[in-house]
């Protein structure tokens, strides 16, 4: 198996989810420590424009959206299973509804004053500027949701995980699957990262047990390295043979085109390339870069736009 390099900031929830699947795995990687805020040269020069946190990078081919990195990752390592038999329609349900839905309420809870004042602590009063403009700027200029709301429908969120949480060790059943690391990580946020609000979680107490069963996985084995030395290695690899997948087409796209993609919500920086795969459940890009040299990015259909470039 080639390095796995996990383009990734410690702050991150949604890195936290896929350091924490590395740990269930028991996988060994290698962690590139990456900007929390734009600029990120190094970041673009390897995925073209797409700037969302975490992105997983394996010689020349860069993996977008930690969904997509799961599956990845599942198919490198298949056991322990991220996707349990008996529940792997409702394991992805689930997944999808924390990442999109608990996510954002979660983040509105733990950045309001109070919380954000904990985690900027210490920050340059210009830092702070720079990346509350940056986020902004993620969300396409919208506000963030108010505290008071955000309190109430956090609350709603945890009591339906803690119900999940009464019969089981963990969200569908006595294993691990998806779900518990996508719900995982905006709690995590919560408990460790923002101490100063972490009472919300006293209303429910087997969701508290089920975050001290989840971080006691650990992260697996991880090694840092520069993010030149991952340009570098992206420079000097070749990438995946894409010829022989199942060719898609919902969009009279050719394979060969010239397209852009990008996100379907926050962080809608464009990637432009070759298409050079579409499959049932992602496209792949094949871009130049001066200092990486031939890259491919892939990213999942579900969230992302593909558009043809107009001659």
């Amino acid at each position: 198996m080639s390095d796995l390099l996990l383009h990734h900031y410690p702050l991150s929830p949604f890195a936290e989810k896929i350091r924490l699947v590395l740990g269930f795995k028991n996988l060994s990687w290698k962690s590139v420590i990456i900007p929390m805020y734009m600029p990120k040269p190094d970041v673009v020069a390897l995925t073209g424009g797409y700037r969302r946190t975490p992105f997983l990078q394996i010689g020349a081919d860069i993996y977008c959206d930690t969904a997509l990195i799961c599956d990845v990752l599942e198919h490198l390592q298949p056991k322990p299973t991220l996707y349990p038999e008996a529940v792997k329609g409702v394991t992805r349900i689930v997944a999808q509804w924390a990442d999109s839905l608990v996510f954002p309420v979660a983040m509105a809870y733990n950045f309001q004053p109070a919380g954000a004042a904990h985690v900027l602590k210490g920050w340059a009063e210009q830092d702070i500027k720079d990346f509350v403009q940056d986020r902004t700027q993620m969300r396409g200029g919208a506000a963030r949701m108010p505290a008071a709301d955000a309190t109430g429908m956090y609350k709603s969120y945890l009591r339906r995980l803690s119900h999940m949480l009464e019969n089981h060790s963990f969200l569908l059943g006595d294993a691990p699957s998806l779900a518990d690391f996508s719900a995982y990580h905006p709690t995590w946020y919560t408990l460790r990262q923002v101490p100063v609000l972490e009472s919300i979680l006293d209303a429910t107490p087997n969701v508290r047990d089920w975050l001290l069963r989840m971080e006691n996985m650990g992260h697996g084995n991880s090694q840092e390295i520069s993010s030149s030395q991952a340009i570098e290695i992206a420079h000097s690899s070749t990438p995946k043979d894409m010829s022989q997948e199942a060719f898609v087409d919902h969009h009279g796209i050719a394979l060969g085109s010239q397209v852009v993609i990008t996100a379907e919500s926050f962080g809608l920086e464009p990637t432009q390339g070759e298409l050079v795969a579409a499959t049932r459940t992602r496209y792949t890009l094949r871009r130049q870069d001066a200092r990486a040299g031939t890259v491919q990015v892939h990213f999942p259909r579900n969230g992302f736009i593909l558009k043809k470039v107009d001659a």
